[in-house]
């Protein structure tokens, strides 16, 4: 598979065409409320659907109750267990490198402010958070679970907001393509994997290849969940590379909006790090992770530790050491990374369950305006630069 700048302007007029059907009509019936209110009671995998939930609805959760018929759950628990293995590196990576990722697309930047609040990114993240952590459970797919229902309803979330910036003429269709297109999903899909393994690599973890392929091919059945073209996604990770890079070069810029979103991100984060003395390694990890020039651009702050924090692959690799030597040890630091992840995921929820709902109205003080501020396209150099 090979992607071309033509290739990837084709995606960046495509959403979901079921989702968005979905949306159009629950919002053109006056229906949405309804729907919301409903289904906060469907958060289960094989929960009754309620009475009264509106005909266009239930068709959609019935067709997208299941995941496509051509998972390989072989795959799928290798993908479980290397989630296990390296559950607080991957959080950490979601949370320094893919978030901060995100806000070096100005459009994306610019779309995040309008429909999450440049004030609040806990939000985001601790959907985000959440997500990851039903998808990892070993009965994702089962009776139960609650990953299906939040793909479900991530789903028509994105499918709102594309039908809320379109509706309101908020969104410069003709210079940006359509709202959370194509492109920009697989773009996503790219940061939550194939970035995740490029970060766990500058940790110093040390990964099979099986396991990097099996954590890689778990986002690609999550994407299809999503509405994501998986016909238009890289199978394989050197095509995962070839996009990742291309989508990149095109699109990373510097711009006000993510600036605003990093700084906010660095102080939500600065919040749960207890006291002030290692507030700065939340910048310095996000540089280190992310590289001078997307945090350069991002405005992140230098400080000392921008130097302390490149010994974190050292003092990791002792902990691996320790891991691979001592049975008790590893099962110490698998119940110690987990109980890291749950409480990063907690206090970002601050113990809520974040549900995933249809936003009726996009708020007005967001400041949508329909361009991009201050954003610059981006020269490569002779040797094409990951973020």
């Amino acid at each position: 598979m090979t992607y071309t700048e033509a290739s990837m302007d084709a995606l960046r007029h495509a959403g979901d065409e079921l989702a968005d059907a979905t949306v159009a009509t629950l919002f053109e019936r006056g229906e949405v409320g309804k729907f919301n209110t409903l289904m906060r009671y469907v958060s289960t995998v094989g929960a009754p659907l309620p009475d009264g939930l509106p005909d266009v609805a239930r068709e959609y959760l019935q067709v997208t109750s299941t995941p496509p018929t051509w998972v390989d759950w072989g795959e799928m628990e290798r993908a479980r267990l290397f989630f296990i293995d390296n559950n607080v590196h991957i959080s950490t990576a979601l949370s320094f490198a893919s978030m901060p990722a995100c806000y070096v697309v100005p459009h994306v930047a610019k779309l995040l402010s309008a429909t999450h609040g440049l004030k609040y990114p806990s939000k985001r993240m601790a959907e985000t958070g959440q997500f990851t952590v039903y998808l990892m459970q070993p009965d994702a797919f089962e009776a139960g679970s609650r990953f299906i229902p939040a793909a479900q309803k991530v789903r028509l979330l994105h499918a709102s907001i594309r039908h809320h910036l379109k509706r309101e003429n908020h969104w410069d269709t003709a210079t940006l393509g359509t709202p959370i297109c194509q492109e920009d999903m697989i773009g996503g899909q790219m940061f939550f994997s194939l970035l995740v393994l490029d970060s766990l690599h500058r940790l110093g973890i040390h990964m099979s290849t099986e396991g990097a392929e099996a954590y890689y091919y778990a986002w690609r059945v999550v994407g299809a969940m999503l509405g994501i073209d998986q016909d238009a996604v890289p199978t394989t990770l050197d095509q995962a590379r070839q996009f990742l890079d291309l989508y990149m070069v095109r699109h990373m810029a510097p711009s006000d909006e993510g600036a605003y979103l990093t700084r906010q991100l660095i102080d939500l984060y600065e919040e749960i790090v207890p006291g002030t003395f290692f507030d700065p390694i939340v910048s310095a990890l996000i540089r280190h992770l992310i590289g001078d020039t997307c945090a350069d651009w991002l405005q992140v702050p230098r400080s000392r530790w921008d130097t302390v924090v490149k010994t974190v692959p050292h003092l990791l690799g002792v902990l691996e050491t320790i891991e691979d030597r001592s049975p008790l040890g590893a099962w110490a630091l698998d119940r110690l990374g987990h109980l890291t992840a749950v409480l990063e995921l907690s206090s970002l929820t601050r113990g809520r369950v974040m549900h995933y709902a249809i936003p009726e109205q996009l708020k007005k003080d967001f400041g949508v305006d329909g361009t991009v501020s201050r954003t610059h396209r981006w020269t490569p150099p002779a040797a094409t630069v990951s973020p």
